[in-house]
């Protein structure tokens, strides 16, 4: 018997599209625009999977969501959302939504989770395990966006599909990274990675793909690039965006045809990488400023993986903060027990504006001036009174002045200031040259 599966979507253009691919898949498919159609429907109906849109004309996907549960309904809920939306999606996995799925859709991807999510309802009453465990070095969270991400790790690892991985300066993207490539089959091969922001239009050709000795000045030997130094395995560039639009042509064609070219030579190398990507900014409206190809975001974003910002994971403080303890002890030589209740309290109050980067160095500084065998609030009376910078975005007026107070606020750190001001490295260096603003 058909699984029937039930698409809410306003679009009637993209809904209609949804439509014809499940029939085309051997699935019988029923298309709402409405919630209050797709509750008739469920209401009347056999229904075996839900695909809904967040946002609707009479109200939206989570609230859906809510009325299918409150009506005891157990059939998999996938919510389709944009970049933008990435939050509401996590709140929808909280309210018991099976997956979501970022827009624009890709086919596989759709498939995969489809077939995931029926599979599931029909091994019923045993409980839901991971194909296999995240590799046993790792520190994993416990919050619902947490548990969101190493899903979705999980079902990727084993997969050759690029991975684009999204979120916030210092949420641990290069960790979901090597989490992905520890779980995948080239785990025992190498892992490369690469700060994009650092590469000069003019460096990035020969750190990625390697140059002969003599093809320009500088050049006094061969120099082997990364991706033939990580063939068979993976290579994650991070802060993608970052990379300039000439060398995102050469990786275009390095990514589709699995063959670099180095600086100064006539013959391709065949390599065999995976890549995983990252960034902290919205790639979308990078391609509408022409500033990111469209095809190699494409290429790039064959599946997208989102890390939350430490203030979206309470729950998560206090096991990352035992770790960043345990590191810290080792590191300085120390036999720091723990952290008071109060001093936990502490920690999870406050606005981690540089996410887990923040907390590590926090915890380390702590470690260092603790006296006693437990770290109580009175161990970082700075970090208590230091008021929480809510936002410091980046605005169209006044530029010279807003940079000069968020490296002021910063005390010097460029990369924090970067963060503060929701920019990225490069594009603070640039504006800090433009404004004649030095340290």
């Amino acid at each position: 018997m058909q699984q029937r599966i039930l698409i809410i979507e306003d679009d009637t253009t993209f809904g209609t599209m949804l439509q014809r691919w499940c029939l085309r898949n051997g699935y019988e498919a029923e298309l709402c625009s409405k919630v209050s159609a797709a509750q008739e429907v469920l209401t009347n109906k056999k229904v075996n999977l839900v695909l809904t849109d967040l946002r609707l004309p009479d109200g939206d996907g989570i609230l859906l969501l809510q009325w299918i549960r409150e009506q005891k309904m157990t059939m998999p809920v996938i919510v389709m959302t944009s970049y933008a939306e990435i939050r509401s999606a996590v709140a929808a996995m909280k309210l018991g939504a099976e997956d979501f799925l970022e827009k624009p859709i890709n086919p596989t991807v759709l498939k995969e989770k489809i077939e995931q999510a029926l599979s599931k309802t029909q091994e019923k009453v045993r409980p839901t395990q991971p194909v296999k465990p995240i590799a046993n070095n790792m520190v994993m969270g416990k919050s619902a966006g947490a548990r969101l991400m190493y899903n979705h790790i999980l079902r990727v690892a084993p997969t050759r599909m690029a991975v684009l991985i999204l979120g916030e300066s210092g949420t641990g993207k290069e960790y979901a990274a090597r989490m992905i490539h520890e779980n995948s089959t080239r785990k025992n091969k190498p892992f490369i990675a690469v700060d994009c922001g650092s590469l000069s239009r003019e460096l990035a050709p020969s750190e990625l793909f390697g140059h002969l000795k003599g093809s320009f000045t500088s050049a006094v030997e061969d120099k082997t690039g990364v991706f033939v130094q990580a063939n068979e395995g993976t290579v994650f560039l991070d802060e993608v965006g970052n990379l300039s639009y000439d060398v995102q042509v050469q990786l275009l064609r390095a990514l589709q045809e699995q063959k670099v070219r180095p600086v100064g030579s006539a013959k391709d190398i065949k390599v065999d990488v995976r890549i995983l990507a990252a960034t902290n900014e919205n790639l979308e409206t990078a391609i509408a400023e022409g500033r990111f190809r469209e095809d190699l975001y494409h290429r790039l974003n064959e599946f997208s993986v989102f890390v939350p910002p430490l203030r979206e994971r309470k729950g998560d403080i206090e096991v990352f903060a035992n770790e960043f303890l345990r590191q810290a002890n080792e590191e300085l030589d120390k036999a720091i027990l723990g952290f008071t209740p109060e001093a936990l309290a502490m920690l999870e109050k406050h606005h981690w504006s540089g996410n887990l980067r923040e907390l590590r160095n926090t915890v380390r500084r702590v470690v260092l001036f603790a006296s006693g065998e437990m770290i109580t609030p009175e161990d970082f009376p700075a970090f208590a009174a230091a008021p929480t910078i809510e936002d410091m975005a980046l605005q169209p007026e006044n530029e010279r002045e807003q940079i000069e107070n968020a490296l002021r606020k910063a005390r010097g750190n460029k990369t924090l200031a970067a963060q503060l001001l929701k920019i990225d490295r490069k594009t603070l260096y640039n504006k800090m040259h433009l404004y004649g603003i030095k340290l």
